[in-house]
C-alpha cells in the first residue's frame, strides 16, 4: 500500500497566494492537506475553511511552532511543507511524492540546482542561503545545494527521531529573542543520521500579496550559532 502524503501549509496573512495557488494543487495528489495559521487577519482562515481545508490555528508564534503543533493532527507518512504565498510551485507536488516513493528520507527542492533559480532572492537573502548551504556542508559533511528552502518532502517519523520537536533543540533563537524555522536544523541532522536525501530542481517565483515574514539579521544570526553548536550539541 503506497505511503500516505500530508501536504502542510503554514498560512499567516496569505489570502493573496491562497486564492491563486491553493486551485493549482490538483484532488487526489495528497491524502491531507493541512492549513496551520498563525493568526491571520486577512480571511485567510475564512477562505481555508470554505475550500473545505482543515485547519488548525497555533497557540505558539512562530513558523517552527506551527510544524511542531501540526505533527499530532498529520495523518501521513510523508510530510510536504509548502509556501502558498507563491515560492512553492504546486506542479512539483507529484515529482516530490515519486521521489520520496523511490525510498528517500528527505527530498529537497532546490532552487540552485540545475538552473534553477529564485526570483524571490534579494542580495542577502541569496548570500546567505549560499553561505549557511556551504557552511552547512562543510561542518556536517553533506551534500546539500539548498539547505534553508521550506519546500521539501520528508517522513514524519524523522521529525521525532531527530528530535526537532523539542524547544532546546533551538536554544540559540531563544538567545537572540526570536524564532526561526525548522529547515536548517532539519538539514543539518539529516545529514549528522546519515539519512537518505537528494535534491531536485525547482525554481522560486517572486512572492504573491502579504509580507515577508524574514528578520534576516536576527534569524541569521541564531541560523549561524545553530550550525556550529550543532558539531558539538547532538548526536
Amino acid at each position: 500500500m503506497p505511503e500516505t502524503v500530508t501536504l502542510l501549509v503554514p498560512t499567516l496573512n496569505e489570502i493573496d497566494g491562497m486564492k491563486q495557488i491553493m486551485p493549482r494543487i490538483k484532488q487526489g495528489w495528497c491524502d491531507q492537506i493541512l492549513i496551520v495559521d498563525g493568526g491571520s487577519n486577512d480571511g485567510t482562515v475564512e477562505y481555508a475553511n470554505q475550500q473545505g481545508f482543515e485547519t488548525i490555528v497555533q497557540k505558539r508564534k512562530g513558523i517552527r511552532h506551527a510544524y511542531t503543533e501540526a505533527m499530532s493532527h498529520v495523518r501521513g507518512d510523508i510530510i510536504i511543507t509548502f509556501s502558498p504565498d507563491g515560492n512553492s510551485i504546486p506542479e512539483l507536488i507529484p515529482s516530490l511524492i515519486a521521489k520520496m516513493r523511490e525510498g528517500y528520507d528527505m527530498v529537497i527542492v532546490s532552487r540552485y540546482l540545475d538552473g534553477a533559480k529564485s526570483e524571490d532572492d534579494s542580495l542577502m537573502t541569496a548570500f546567505g542561503n549560499w553561505m549557511f548551504t556551504r557552511m552547512i556542508n562543510l561542518l556536517h559533511s553533506s551534500r546539500y545545494t539548498d539547505a534553508m528552502v521550506m519546500y521539501r518532502a520528508f517522513r514524519k517519523q524523522i521529525f521525532y527521531q531527530l528530535e526537532l520537536n523539542r524547544d532546546e533543540a533551538y536554544l540559540p533563537e531563544r538567545l537572540l529573542g526570536t524564532v526561526v524555522s525548522t529547515e536548517p536544523l532539519l538539514s543539518i541532522r539529516a545529514a549528522k543520521k546519515r539519512l537518505n536525501v537528494c535534491d531536485i530542481p525547482g525554481d522560486e517565483p517572486p512572492r504573491l500579496g502579504g509580507k515577508r515574514k524574514l528578520l534576516p539579521l536576527r534569524w541569521g544570526a541564531a541560523y549561524l550559532l545553530q550550525i556550529f553548536r550543532e558539531i558539538y550539541y547532538w548526536r
